[in-house]
């Protein structure tokens, strides 16, 4: 999967780019300013849309997304799945392989990697979160929420709880309605483990999704860390070509 990994990253910086030459223009910010600190601490909301693509592997898994039009593409040795703009699309080199939902998952990790900037996106709602506490200190948090038919799950919500000291983040909570098409109260939480610079911009290593108790707080971890590893940030633009199916096919 290195070597996957390898390539993917070659493809990135030379075969399948192009220069973006359109400038970046400014506009009013509409987030919480406190979430425009935690943001700045992470490497500025400058720096992150100046950013064309991202791209990081998770176990055998290489996830790359174009950072502008949100096109994104996973690809593993036994299958490979992205949205190349109109629709989404799984490959699987023996039918059957891939167990999950294709759409629910091209770029779920994506948005657990890419956090707290894509708590910056258009058409999102923001409200106080009654804080957590986890080994005798307290995490503030801001609720997330969309408006009406902004993606395709419109109806999750996200808490990001934050380090009062550092204000970076350290959590996320997060229900799931893309089966239930239903608002839901039970949430997910993950421990943002630790950080790290990747061309200006301060992105997880690794994530651990925790159990809480019946206060919601956080206990002990519920599985082991899922670490990210291959990190890479680019000014450069991918090919639209780079996230087709026939793509992966053609490999």
């Amino acid at each position: 999967m290195k070597k996957l990994s390898i390539l993917l990253i070659v493809a990135i910086l030379a075969v399948s780019c192009k220069p973006e030459t359109k400038s970046i223009s400014k506009k009013a910010e509409k987030f919480p300013e406190v979430l425009g600190k935690i943001i700045q601490t992470h490497g500025g909301i400058d720096t992150w849309r100046a950013a064309k693509t991202l791209s990081f592997n998770k176990g055998e898994e290489a996830h790359t997304a174009d950072l502008v039009s949100r096109k994104t593409i996973v690809i593993s040795p036994k299958y490979s799945m992205g949205y190349n703009g109109k629709e989404v699309w799984l490959y699987e080199k023996d039918s059957g392989t891939y167990k999950g939902n294709p759409k629910f998952y091209h770029n779920l990790f994506f948005y657990f990697y890419a956090m707290p900037f894509v708590l910056a996106d258009d058409g999102i709602i923001y409200e106080d979160a009654a804080p957590i506490t986890f080994k005798g200190k307290e995490y503030p948090g801001i609720k997330i929420s969309y408006e009406a038919n902004v993606g395709t799950s419109p109806d999750d919500n996200y808490i990001i709880y934050y380090d009062k000291e550092s204000l970076k983040m350290q959590w996320l909570a997060y229900t799931v309605t893309f089966n239930s098409k239903e608002p839901s109260e039970k949430y997910n939480l993950i421990r943002y483990n630790n950080w790290e610079d990747v061309n200006g911009l301060q992105l997880p290593k690794s994530i651990t999704w925790y159990k809480k108790d019946e206060k919601g707080q956080p206990t002990e971890p519920a599985r082991p860390a899922t670490e990210f590893i291959y990190p890479l940030v680019s000014n450069i633009k991918l090919d639209d070509s780079f996230f087709e199916k026939s793509t992966v096919e053609n490999m």
